[in-house]
């Protein structure tokens, strides 16, 4: 197969055009360093020629409001009618787990717009919910500190290596689209102060991770299972402590 990558050069779409790559199928890696840009249109009709499918996993570089809606509903409403125009045979995206149970999170709700512009779109398609990649415990540490200590709620979270979503994608993308939503997930329940609380020990950063019930996580505070994935999810393999050690 052909397969686009929309955001190929990312964390997520390097990882998955090797995995493809892996798999005897032609991957295109997409975004603006090489000449493809979904907000603007440009090289978008040239990219996806002759594509069978065409992958989205890049992301906003603005994570304010009303600038990540923005971005998600022009750059998927302008990839949707150039893969119509190219006849590609399924469209997968690739979205979070939990993204229609936070409505007071202005990033979930913009991936919702996203998924509902797809599901509208007239296309064959595919979308995978993932959980927390490891790669983003440092991040959302970063993003949490108050008087230089980190605040998160004990909310459960089940997060994933990064070359696990990337597999998991790449497997949906080469089978027939499903019409709907599959989650993907790793292997382990955490609390998401817990979680950042491991990873910041294993890096010896010396930050103090504190339970707090009533702190934010992107600016809502999660309830117990609110980002955790179904009964039916697919579960990668890889633990923590085997990502921690390869890191």
């Amino acid at each position: 197969m052909k397969v686009v990558v929309i955001g190929g050069t990312g964390l997520i779409g390097r990882n998955l055009v090797t995995w493809l790559a892996g798999q005897g199928h032609e991957a295109v890696p997409a975004a603006p360093s090489t000449g493809v840009n979904t907000l603007t249109g440009e090289g978008l009709k040239e990219a996806l020629q002759g594509a069978d499918v065409v992958v989205d996993v890049s992301n906003s570089p603005s994570f304010a409001d009303d600038d990540v809606m923005a971005f998600f509903r022009t750059s998927t409403g302008n990839l949707a009618d150039a893969a119509r125009e190219a006849g590609v045979g399924h469209y997968v995206a690739l979205s979070v787990v939990g993204t229609d149970r936070q409505p007071d999170v202005g990033y979930f709700r913009a991936k919702v717009a996203q998924e509902e512009l797809i599901a509208g779109s007239g296309l064959p398609f595919s979308i995978v919910r993932a959980t927390q990649f490891f790669e983003f415990a440092g991040g959302i540490a970063d993003t949490s500190v108050t008087d230089g200590v980190v605040r998160l709620p004990g909310a459960g979270v089940q997060p994933m290596a990064a070359a696990d979503v990337s597999a998991a994608v790449g497997r949906v993308a080469t089978g027939d689209a499903v019409g709907g939503v599959t989650e993907v997930a790793g292997p382990e329940v955490f609390g998401l102060d817990e979680w950042v609380r491991t990873v910041l020990t294993a890096r010896s950063d010396p930050r103090r991770v504190v339970t707090d019930p009533r702190a934010p996580y992107f600016g809502a505070v999660p309830g117990p299972a609110d980002l955790l994935p179904g009964a039916g999810a697919l579960l990668s393999e890889t633990t923590l402590a085997e990502w921690l050690a390869r890191a």
